[in-house]
């Protein structure tokens, strides 16, 4: 009697524990358009949605940005300055930053990753050997050498729709800036201090991603973004039952939804659950695909004439 009954509880167990296995048959409701999901040590992805959609994707360029900046290996203490013609090439795109004042190349690129500043973005570039035209030919040969096949950079800081890449390339990204301590480093810093001179003053930044403040959340890598043509967008490399996990989210409905969509990601992967997202997103996502068809079309027919 007592044999059987073990047994069964260990039947049951078994059943629980595979229920809980994530399902490619059964693959999470996410309010996102493109997904991609990738771990450290298998080359196929975990979740691809609509992965191949070549599409803007904002700021997010900016890891990219933070890979050739340290590619460069200049000195990251040496002071930038942010000059008038640096605001004028993000369109005087607003930044609380004061023209000709400087900061370190560090702290620079610190306040680009984890608050997303584009000032602080190009005057990177417009610092780098050979100014900002040779910085944008580095992303282009950087994500080249990844494999991006289907990306395509136009500036640092990911303000022209004309930066584009997919879910799956952007995976790759991801997971390669995840090998460089300084990025894992500035992009998750929650709080921070930027100190300017020329004239003195300060500046407090906060991180974009609330996730960095929850323990929950071991991030190693993140990055939001957002255009009208992009939709909001989130990017971070994070643990998922001890496997580092690159989560790549575009165009999602809503402020939040890219972090409710990362909640639902991580939820299927520990317990299999699909979750579920409002009708809102649903419409959402569908008039967004109509409209990607669209403009396929169009490209499709101005180049057959």
């Amino acid at each position: 009697m007592r044999s059987a009954l073990i047994l069964t509880i260990l039947f049951f167990s078994a059943c629980i524990q595979a229920g809980s296995q994530p399902s490619p048959e059964k693959p999470p409701k996410l309010a996102s358009v493109s997904v991609a999901v990738a771990t450290e040590n298998d080359s196929d992805p975990v979740l691809l949605k609509n992965a191949d959609m070549v599409v803007p994707i904002a700021s997010v360029t900016k890891i990219m940005t933070a890979m050739i900046i340290l590619d460069a290996e200049q000195d990251l203490n040496e002071y930038i300055t942010f000059t008038k013609a640096d605001k004028q090439a993000i369109n005087n795109y607003y930044s609380r930053i004061r023209i000709d004042s400087r900061l370190r190349r560090k702290d620079a690129l610190r306040i680009a990753l984890m608050s997303s500043e584009n000032f602080a973005s190009m005057s990177l570039a417009t610092n780098y050997p050979g100014g900002s035209q040779a910085f944008i030919q580095a992303m282009n040969d950087k994500a080249d050498s990844l494999g991006m096949t289907q990306t395509r950079f136009a500036d640092p800081s990911g303000l022209s729709p004309e930066n584009v890449s997919t879910a799956k390339d952007l995976a790759k990204m991801a997971l390669a800036a995840a090998k460089y301590p300084k990025l894992r480093e500035f992009s998750t810093t929650g709080q921070f201090t930027a100190n300017f001179k020329g004239p003195r003053y300060r500046l407090g930044y906060g991180n974009t991603n609330p996730l960095v403040h929850r323990s929950s959340w071991p991030i190693d890598i993140t990055k939001t973004g957002y255009l009208d043509a992009a939709g909001r967008c989130l990017v971070m490399v994070t643990e998922v039952k001890g496997e580092k996990v690159a989560m790549v989210l575009l165009n999602s409905y809503g402020k939040r939804t890219p972090i409710g969509d990362a909640g639902r990601i991580k939820r299927w992967m520990t317990t299999g659950e699909t979750g579920k997202i409002s009708q809102n997103a649903r419409n959402y996502q569908k008039k967004q695909l109509a409209l990607y068809k669209e403009k396929l079309a169009s490209q499709l027919a101005s180049n057959e004439s």
